[in-house]
């Protein structure tokens, strides 16, 4: 997990005016909160939040923010982004403890060629793009990388499957769904039609046995 440390600046006025002016000046408005303390009005400079915020661990880093002078590990809690442009427009940091367990949204990427199943016309389904983790800070994975080389035609990776870091525990059942290799419709549609056509062959064959039969028996 990414660690990083901002500088903020204190003592910023709430209401919406004082915060657009902020975001005016380049600067995003926050606050932070947690561990029983009284929650701390901040801003911080977008430049150095936007780097924060394109790390491998995206919105899982472990940010110090240094406030007065005193240092407080928080994890982003909550990300405000404008309707229409998208821009981030408020943050809430929640100070955490390094040693206590936290819930993150870790992101599952699937990696690797399902041989078996694409020789077969099928198809794996994701069903499951993120999983939350309950797990210590300095735990913290950037994804859960799964390979999907071995899965055969019909079979399914569950929660239960999942590479997780050492004392880290899914909150989801282990028997929930993530990925699930199938035959497409189209396969499945195509395998009907010789079917059918097999079965169309197989009961001329029979009439024309039955057919010759009959003449037989006539002669």
């Amino acid at each position: 997990m990414s660690e990083l440390q901002l500088s903020v600046e204190t003592g910023r006025k709430g209401g919406t005016r004082p915060a657009r002016r902020l975001r005016r000046e380049g600067k995003i408005p926050a606050v932070v909160y947690g561990l029983e303390t009284d929650p701390i009005p901040i801003a911080i400079e977008w430049p150095a939040l936007r780097a924060a915020l394109t790390t491998d661990a995206g919105l899982n880093a472990l940010i110090t923010l240094e406030i007065d002078g005193a240092d407080h590990l928080t994890v982003i809690k909550d990300l405000q982004r404008h309707p229409v442009r998208r821009d981030v427009i408020h943050i809430d940091f929640m100070r955490i403890r390094a040693d206590q367990e936290i819930e993150v949204n870790i992101p599952i990427n699937l990696v690797g060629e399902a041989l078996a199943v694409t020789r077969a016309d099928g198809m794996v389904d994701q069903t499951m793009y993120e999983l939350t983790l309950l797990t210590r800070p300095g735990n913290v994975p950037d994804e859960i990388v799964v390979d999907i080389t071995d899965l055969q035609l019909g079979e399914s990776i569950k929660v239960s499957d999942l590479p997780l870091p050492e004392g880290a525990s899914a909150v989801a059942d282990g028997d929930e769904s993530v990925a699930i290799s199938l035959i497409t419709r189209s396969t499945r549609e195509a395998m009907a039609r010789d079917l059918a056509a097999e079965s169309g062959d197989e009961a001329a064959e029979e009439d024309e046995a039955v057919a010759d039969d009959s003449g037989e028996s006539e002669d």
